[in-house]
């Protein structure tokens, strides 16, 4: 079943002036309207369509203001109005199963600005139909759409509800506006001059007058509009629509040519194009009829035609007719996707099968000659009908027959566009040395940023009154001046230096601006990687469409780049919201193959400071090829980036400059952590591996089990292992199930011992993280209450093997790269952190300071004694729970030992995560302490050396902790904690950071001894009493 819905006009809302708009919902099904601004009685006029399978659904109507200043970023966007709700069930009571126009009133919301104010109401109309009805469905809302004020008002019921969604037809947002109103007036003549003896036939008479009066807006529309007209439709509903993912069938062209994205789709697919009847001439094909291109509603709307032709007589088979039906699933103006479905009843269980192809036309790389190309790609598959015993012989026949043919195809177009290589496009040294050519120098930065009429307008009033004071003779001094204190001596003079002053004051602001970006630019542009192993290079070439928050309309854009646990930033670009950087960016060589590259915009500010993100984005390796990396558009994600599109321009490449070492490495530590031995897979078995699961040819298998994996009926199949992903395939009498996801998407890994559910099987239950993996949703069990996929894996032959190489694996991949495997190995990196701190200073004088010359920050009297509140420094459960539920990664810490006497010494090293610290940022910290002289306590002293944050070589952080006994109480103890900046380095910034690092500290050290003393009071020996234990 189908349900119309047509939404007409709002009226006597709470807000007046504003600009609102109206979501849809039916199910999890939901779409809106567009926004209609300073109106105080909207009227939309627009139809959607929902396919219904539950008649218990309900129909929710929501109404929402938006305010104007989230445009500019001001405030927190929309709030919703009120709410209207219809059980779809109440359209099929009603007669020809509509609901005529009707006004309902809007439920108030219960929490915003309109919880206690009179919402208004909405003119709707509902008609559920079955889908060969659609066309009399879509003229039925017309022809009710003559209700006016005098219509019945009703209050709709309150139904608990759940998800939304919806469509709308280009028939309907195109031709909604002049083919309604036409509908509308022909509706309301007939109605104002017909008898009054209306019957039920005259009634159908009239309806079918009405249907006939919109007949030309049914599901197919093709008249009045060209080829071309109709793409541009189709550009304005589908901008943000996304490329449809490559069939799996296999790949039958991918090829680069010289010729624009928009040019290869007109030759390819305009009607009677040139190329396909030259190409029907090639393969001899006869008898082709070439549909007209038409609008059809389905899930989205969309161009569709149907062509017929005869294809040529094989060795195997005759000539036969076939059907292709064509359709564009993307056509935003740069990307094309049609989708074609071929039907051939004609040959041997044709009825039963049909083949799809899917061409797909991107923008090719950039040339150096600055002419446009493009990137066409051509995948297949064989869509089953109904079960058959000839299903692989059907697949082999499809499979040579597509083959041959697009070798015609591939010549053909070769002869009618220049082909591109992609190994010249792609090489990585020339594209690069290209990018270094066009970098562009601090100087021609500055230039950029500093040419403008505040600038010049100040150096130029600067330099005129500077001549105009060397042409003037002293005067005598009147008024309240005296020698040596001049004062303006008119309104006029008065009002010139305050000008002066001001533009000074500008232009100062922009120097010190200017500054803090290229202090901000750091030291990873141009700087070549190190080591062996994989290594990852990201060419930041430019931006388009950045958001901006500050009231010019620019913002100041640095990108930072995660991968494997690596940081790298990239310069900063003041004031622009289309940046041109040209940096290159080298990460160095890691043992592990990255899955992905975490890519996220800021908006220039302070160290410490919570810096607004202007979006994000995730590039998965796996997906694209290396020539796509090589190119590519990377749309970005959030709030402000997807309102203004924006987009990053990147050029990616990961080599391996170690080749078959780097594998024989990374399986050599495999065995380490799994304690099996593992053996290098040949090449034609790591191939059929990668083609299997559509892999980069970089991947390698690792490990393979046979195994089950649990759903509703066991599917055996084969578990297949490798450095960044876990995949299942399994093929049940032609019924394949694969998919795969990353070490990186596991959240838990859980072992169950056999039970009656499992028929005595052990269960390896692998749980992913939220909103991960969704492209393997298909072969999971479940969805737990947290939106985790949980998936099912039993009949291992060995189940003991599987579960540690499962387990040793993740384990090692959710490890930071830079973290040993032994306390003792991370030593060594501990003292190469610490190592810029006693070279620049030395360390033993920067511990020795008095609380004189440092801020307390924090200061408490805590309900536990001194050798509780100790344990906290002891390395111990509780310092490493405190710390890492305080924000802390990877924390780690050595052994106290003694360098003087009562004088003891360890390291530390962790990092802070995102909600810490923006900027993440790796910590090493040296810590001294000794007992205070009356023995009542411990002196705790600490110096911070952090990395990876804006201004960190310029400073240190020192902490001191003084913890003595109280004097008030018993078991209870002061804490006193104080901090000091000691500066290696002068900048401008200090009294800046020194403030934000002493707030910063305040609030971390409370939030941190507030869990110490939760976690201590929750220790069930707290009300017993321990052991005093040794701090040495």
């Amino acid at each position: 079943m189908r349900l119309y819905v047509y939404v007409m006009e709002a009226r006597d809302l709470a807000v007046k002036n504003s600009s609102c708009f109206v979501e849809v919902q039916v199910g999890k099904h939901k779409s809106k309207t567009r926004i209609l601004r300073n109106a105080n009685n909207p009227a939309w006029n627009i139809a959607f369509v929902f396919g219904v399978y539950d008649m218990n659904e309900e129909l929710v109507v929501s109404c929402f203001h938006q305010d104007d200043d989230f445009i500019n970023g001001l405030s927190n966007g929309v709030e919703l109005i009120g709410r209207v709700r219809i059980p779809v069930g109440s359209a099929a009571t009603e007669s020809y199963s509509t609901l005529p126009p009707a006004w309902y009133s809007f439920e108030r919301p219960k929490s915003g600005k309109f919880v206690n104010r009179d919402c208004g109401k909405i003119l709707l109309t509902l008609s559920l139909h079955e889908k060969r009805h659609d066309a009399a469905a879509n003229d039925l809302t017309c022809s009710h759409s003559n209700i006016t004020e005098e219509s019945k008002e009703t209050d709709s019921p309150c139904v608990s509800s759940h998800g939304v969604s919806g469509f709308k037809s280009p028939c309907e947002n195109i031709l909604g506006g002049k083919q309604l109103m036409k509908g509308l007036r022909r509706r309301m003549d007939k109605l104002l001059h017909k008898n009054d003896e209306g019957s039920r036939s005259d009634d159908s008479s009239e309806l079918s007058s009405s249907v006939s009066d919109y007949e030309d807006c049914t599901e197919e529309q093709h008249s009045g509009y060209s080829f071309e007209e109709s793409l541009a439709m189709m550009q304005s509903i589908q901008s943000n629509q996304k490329m449809p993912q490559n069939l799996q069938g296999g790949i039958l062209i991918d090829q680069a040519y010289v010729v624009s994205p928009n040019d290869l789709n007109v030759s390819l697919f305009t009607p009677n194009s040139q190329f396909r009847r030259d190409l029907a001439e090639l393969q001899g094909t006869t008898d082709i009829h070439e549909g007209p291109w038409m609008w059809k509603s389905g899930e989205m709307s969309c161009l569709t035609r149907v062509v017929t032709y005869i294809n040529a007589a094989t060795k195997l088979v005759k000539a036969v007719k076939a059907t292709e039906e064509q359709t564009y699933l993307t056509a935003n103006g740069r990307e094309f996707a049609v989708l074609s479905r071929v039907f051939t009843p004609e040959v041997p269980c044709g009825s039963s099968f049909k083949v799809e192809l899917l061409y797909k036309i991107s923008p090719g790389p950039e040339l150096p000659s600055r002419e446009e190309s493009s990137h066409l790609v051509i995948s297949w598959e064989v869509n089953f009908l109904r079960s058959t015993l000839m299903k692989c012989m059907i697949e082999g026949g499809v499979r040579q027959g597509l083959k041959d043919s697009f070798e015609q195809f591939s010549s053909l177009m070769a002869q009618k566009f220049k082909v591109l290589n992609f190994t010249d496009l792609s090489d990585k040294d020339h594209i690069l040395a290209n990018m270094q050519a066009g970098h562009q120098s601090d100087w021609e930065l500055a230039k950029g940023y500093f040419w403008n009429m505040t600038v010049v307008s100040t150096i130029f009033m600067v330099l005129y009154i500077m001549v105009h004071i060397l042409h003037c003779e002293p005067s005598e001094p009147q008024g309240l001046e005296f020698h040596g204190f001049d004062l303006p001596d008119s309104i006029g003079e008065f009002i010139t230096c305050g000008i002066l002053v001001l533009q000074l004051e500008r232009v100062y602001n922009m120097v010190q601006h200017f500054v803090q970006a290229r202090l901000q630019q750091g030291s990873d542009h141009g700087v070549k990687s190190q080591g062996h192993g994989w290594a990852l290079t990201v060419a930041l070439i430019e931006g388009t469409n950045l958001a901006s928050l500050n009231s010019s309309g620019f913002s100041d854009p640095y990108v930072v780049f995660t991968s494997n646990g690596k940081t790298r930033t990239s310069s900063v670009r003041l004031q622009t919201t289309d940046p041109q950087w040209n940096d290159i960016l080298e990460f160095d060589a890691m043992e592990e193959p990255p899955s992905v590259l975490d890519v996220e915009v800021f908006d220039l500010d302070g160290p410490f400071d919570q810096a607004m993100s202007l979006g994000h984005a995730e590039i998965n390796f796996l997906k694209p090829t290396a020539t796509e990396l090589a190119d590519m558009w990377v749309p970005l994600e959030g709030n402000l980036a997807q309102s203004s599109q924006s987009k990053l321009h990147l050029r990616i490449f990961l080599d391996n400059n170690n080749g078959l070492e780097t594998i024989k490495e990374y399986m050599n530590k495999m065995e380490k952590e799994v304690g099996k031995k593992f053996y290098l897979r040949s090449p034609h078995r790591n191939s059929a591996f990668q083609k299997l699961f559509g892999l980069p040819p970089e991947e390698f298998l690792v490990s393979d089990f046979s195994c089950a994996m649990k759903r509703k009926m066991p599917v055996q199949g084969r578990l297949f292992l490798s450095a960044r992903i876990v995949g299942f395939y399994a093929n049940l009498f032609g019924h394949k199930t694969i998919f795969f996801f990353l070490w990186e998407d596991i959240e838990d890994i859980q072992e169950h011992p056999p039970s009656l559910s499992s028929v005595g099987i052990p269960l390896l239950v692998i749980v992913l993280k939220k909103d991960r993996g969704i492209d393997a949703r298909h072969g999971a069990k479940c969805q737990d209450e947290e939106g985790r996929l949980r998936f099912y894996f039993q009949s291992f032959l060995s189940f003991s093997s599987a579960s540690r190489t499962i387990v040793g694996l993740w384990r090692t991949r959710a490890l930071s790269p830079d973290r040993k495997a032994q306390i003792a190995e991370d030593q060594d990196d501990y003292e190469e952190r610490l190592k810029t701190l006693e070279d620049s200073q030395d360390t033993e004088s920067i511990l020795d300071l008095g609380d004189t010359k440092m801020s307390k920050v924090y200061t408490a009297q805590l309900p536990v004694n001194t050798d509780y509140l100790m344990e906290m420094f002891n390395g111990g459960k509780l310092e490493h729970n405190v710390m890492g539920k305080s924000g802390c990664l990877n924390y780690a810490t050595t052994a106290w030992e003694s360098i003087k006497p009562n004088v003891f010494q360890r390291c530390l090293s962790y990092s802070f995560n995102r909600n810490v610290s923006i900027f993440g940022g790796e910590v090493a910290c040296r810590q001294q302490k000794s007992p205070i002289a009356n023995g009542e306590g411990w002196i705790i002293d600490e110096v911070m050396a952090l990395h990876d944050v804006l201004f960190s070589d310029h400073f240190r952080v020192q902490l001191r902790y003084r913890i003595e006994n109280s004097g008030h109480a018993p078991n209870a103890c002061k804490c006193n904690v104080y901090v000091r900046v000691t500066w290696l380095k002068s900048t401008m910034f200090l009294h800046r950071i020194k403030r934000n690092i002493a707030e910063k500290f305040a609030h971390r050290l409370k939030d941190v001894f507030e869990l110490v003393e939760k976690e201590i009071l929750l220790t069930p020996q707290q009300g017993i009493g321990l052991s005093h234990f040794s701090l040495c």
